[in-house]
């Protein structure tokens, strides 16, 4: 059982709330909730509008990974998911907020997190595509030139990134990695 995907599917069902919240997930199976998730100020139903609306953003493979270990989430012992939820909710806020991205981006994040953590707003939608298009082998390659990166340079470098065409990608990670 992955484990970072239980995280994901844990870090969904809960929010910065101490109350249990649902899985925002579309599902063929019903999913067991101990409380009805009813937002009671206008902050909870924005926040309730924004994980939806990042839910919707995820591709429809990354959906599907994230159902699976609901699934499976929803089918161990209370105890068990309790268990999980609270380790989850000792992570970091950051490393929490990484995992709505979705299970692939999700388990990077952390490592990213400086050079896509804060962006300006009309750079944001164009990194999260370019993120995304990349494999598993290229994330780990922008992961480490993401950590190597000095604070003042991190804009000059994203800038460089975020400007490539998707098939120059490759090289310039490779190229950056031995820097």
């Amino acid at each position: 059982m992955n484990k970072s995907i239980l995280l994901l599917a844990v870090g969904l069902a809960t929010g910065a709330h101490a109350a249990p919240q649902p899985l925002p997930l579309p599902s063929a199976t019903p999913v067991p909730v101990t409380t009805p998730a009813i937002p009671a100020t206008p902050a909870q139903l924005r926040e309730l509008r924004s994980r939806y609306a990042q839910w919707q953003a995820l591709p429809a493979s990354e959906r599907a990974r994230i159902r699976e270990a609901a699934g499976r989430i929803a089918a161990m012992p209370a105890a068990q998911q309790q268990a999980l939820r609270a380790r989850f909710d000792e992570q970091d806020q950051r490393f929490r907020d990484g995992w709505l991205l979705g299970p692939q981006l999700g388990q990077h994040f952390p490592k990213l997190q400086g050079l896509f953590g804060y962006l300006p707003a009309d750079q944001r939608e164009p990194a999260l595509a370019a993120l995304r298009q990349l494999n598993e082998g290229q994330l780990a390659q922008l992961t480490l030139i993401a950590q190597r990166t000095p604070p003042q340079e991190r804009d000059q470098v994203r800038d460089q990134f975020l400007g490539l065409a998707p098939a120059a990608r490759d090289a310039w990670l490779k190229e950056n990695l031995v820097r």
